[in-house]
């Protein structure tokens, strides 16, 4: 058998270091020795792949998040779109994206966010989606709020959603956050700040009205670049 085709490594400029001192959780959990590079061989550059594949193992796609309850969340509802490529540009079919984010008023549906804000029985702020033949995603939901964290007295941090990809080589796996333009949070958070400056817009999403929709939606546009020298910058 061949030896599979190499990805391009991440670019360590690009992303966060695995410590980073104003993020506090980082320091704790980062490795304290070298990492180790190992060799691609084929079970990281191979993955799920063929129609349906997605759906048999995660079930069916939920793409608008507002419509996952009998009644209508709260907040203001938005068009999350764009495409998935690779470190050529070239679109990357069958990706599965799976989305997390609070609420419209910064509240997660889960156990350990216990912050005084309200839940809202309409809105789960889970979701998923598998990009189609040229690499296009979209999603509707709900423009989160921000949130009080622990990393230092008074932290909020800035409205963002989670996205996680899987694609057809694990090799592509990308976890990252996408902030929203112009939000006066930002450029505090610890979290995103973690990523060098440079590189830092490419998580901020594109206000789009292109995909707006008249009387229903505003329109965000955003792009992920798996590995490269463009790439999408991770989770830290």
């Amino acid at each position: 058998m061949a030896d599979p085709a190499p990805y391009s490594r991440e670019d360590d400029a690009v992303q966060p270091p695995l410590s980073f001192a104003d993020f506090k959780a980082s320091v704790v959990r980062a490795p304290t020795k070298p990492l180790i590079r190992v060799p691609h061989t084929l079970t990281e550059v191979t993955g799920p792949s063929g129609e349906g594949v997605w759906e048999k193992l995660m079930g069916g796609a939920v793409i608008d998040l507002t419509r996952q309850h009998s009644g209508t969340p709260i907040g203001e509802r938005i068009v999350v779109s764009g495409r998935v490529v690779d470190e050529n540009d070239r679109p990357v079919p069958g990706v599965m994206l799976e989305i997390l984010q609070a609420n419209a008023a910064g509240r997660y549906v889960h156990q350990y966010d216990q912050h005084q804000a309200p839940l809202d029985p309409n809105f789960t702020g889970a979701g998923r989606v598998v990009t189609d033949a040229n690499g296009n995603y979209r999603i509707i939901t709900i423009k989160p709020a921000p949130y009080p964290w622990y990393n230092q007295r008074n932290a909020w941090r800035p409205a963002h959603i989670h996205f996680s990809l899987t694609g057809s080589a694990f090799a592509n796996r990308l976890v990252t956050q996408m902030y929203f333009p112009g939000d006066p949070l930002f450029p505090l958070d610890a979290i995103a700040n973690a990523v060098p400056q440079a590189y830092r817009d490419r998580l901020v999403a594109r206000f789009d009205m292109e995909t707006a929709e008249p009387f229903w939606a505003l329109g965000y546009r955003f792009d992920f670049v798996l590995r490269g020298r463009n790439a999408t910058p991770v989770e830290n």
